[in-house]
C-alpha cells in the first residue's frame, strides 16, 4: 500500500511533533528535579514597611536558620514555606511575612513589621499599641516617636485612641506637634486632651467626631498665633465648639 507525499508529510509533521513536546516534558522533568534537589545557599530579606526596623535583618535569619536547623542540608523540595510563614510571625514585632524560593538557590522573606501608633507609659509598664489596636512591646533597636499615654487603656475600649493616634501618625503637623494624649470618659464617650510640644499648651480636642474640622482649627490658630507671637501666651486651646477656637490665658 503506498502513502502519498501529502500523508507523508502530515506524518513528520506529527512525528515531529510528538518528539518535540516529549523532549520539553523531559527537559522540565529535568530542571524541575534538579531544582528540587538544590540546596538554599542565601538567604534575601526585605522589609515591607520602612526603615526603622523594630526588628533586624539578623533576627529573622536567625528565625529562618533556627525553624530550618542545619540551612545547607534543607532542598527547596523539603522546604514547606507555610510553616515557615507561620512560625517567623510568632515573633511579637513581626505582623505578617511572605517566604519563597528562587531558582538561583535563595529563599526570600518579605517581612512587615507591626506598625505603632501610641505608646502607654503607666507605673512600671511602657509599651506600644499597633494601627490594628493590639499591644506590642518596645524594642531594644528603635523607639517610635508616637504619641504617649499616662493612664491605662481599655483593651475593649481603644477604639477611640487609636484611630486618633492613626490620624495624629497620618499628618505631618500633628505628628511634629502633639507628644501626648489623655483619655477620659464621660457620659459613655470618650473624650481626649492633647499635650503640645510647641508653646507646651493643652489642646482640648473632645470627641473624634468632626476630627477633620477641629484639626483645620487648629492649624489656622497655631498658624496666626504664631505668626503675631501670641502663642506663648495661651494655657489651653479649645476646639469643641463650632466654627471657633476659644483659648485661655495663662
Amino acid at each position: 500500500m503506498k502513502i502519498s507525499k501529502s500523508k507523508l508529510k502530515k506524518y513528520i509533521v506529527h512525528i515531529k511533533f510528538i518528539v518535540l513536546f516529549l523532549l520539553v516534558l523531559f527537559l522540565y522533568g529535568f530542571a524541575a528535579n534538579r531544582h528540587s534537589n538544590k540546596k538554599i545557599d542565601k538567604i534575601d530579606i526585605e522589609f515591607k514597611n520602612g526603615n526603622n526596623l523594630f526588628i533586624t535583618y539578623e533576627t529573622v535569619n536567625k528565625l529562618l536558620i533556627q525553624k530550618l536547623d542545619t540551612i545547607n542540608n534543607q532542598t527547596i523540595e523539603s522546604l514547606h514555606l507555610n510553616n515557615l510563614e507561620k512560625f517567623v510571625k510568632i515573633n511579637v514585632m513581626i505582623q505578617n511575612a511572605e517566604i519563597y524560593s528562587t531558582i538561583d538557590n535563595k529563599l526570600g522573606a518579605i517581612i512587615t513589621q507591626r506598625t505603632p501608633v501610641l505608646r502607654v507609659v503607666n507605673g512600671l509598664e511602657s509599651y506600644y499599641y499597633d494601627e490594628l489596636g493590639k499591644k506590642m512591646p518596645l524594642s531594644e533597636n528603635y523607639s517610635a516617636r508616637v504619641p504617649i499615654v499616662s493612664s491605662k487603656i481599655d483593651e475593649d475600649n481603644n477604639l477611640d485612641i487609636i484611630n486618633l493616634s492613626k490620624r495624629i501618625k497620618e499628618d505631618d503637623f500633628l505628628k511634629k506637634q502633639v507628644i501626648g494624649i489623655d483619655q477620659n470618659e464621660k457620659e459613655g464617650v470618650n473624650q481626649f486632651i492633647l499635650k503640645t510640644r510647641i508653646g507646651d499648651q493643652i489642646v482640648i480636642l473632645g470627641t473624634v467626631q468632626n476630627f477633620n474640622n477641629k484639626k483645620n482649627k487648629l492649624k489656622a490658630f497655631y498658624q496666626k498665633a504664631l505668626a503675631d507671637s501670641t502663642l506663648k501666651n495661651f494655657d489651653t486651646i479649645n476646639l469643641k465648639y463650632e466654627n471657633q477656637v476659644v483659648c485661655t490665658k495663662k
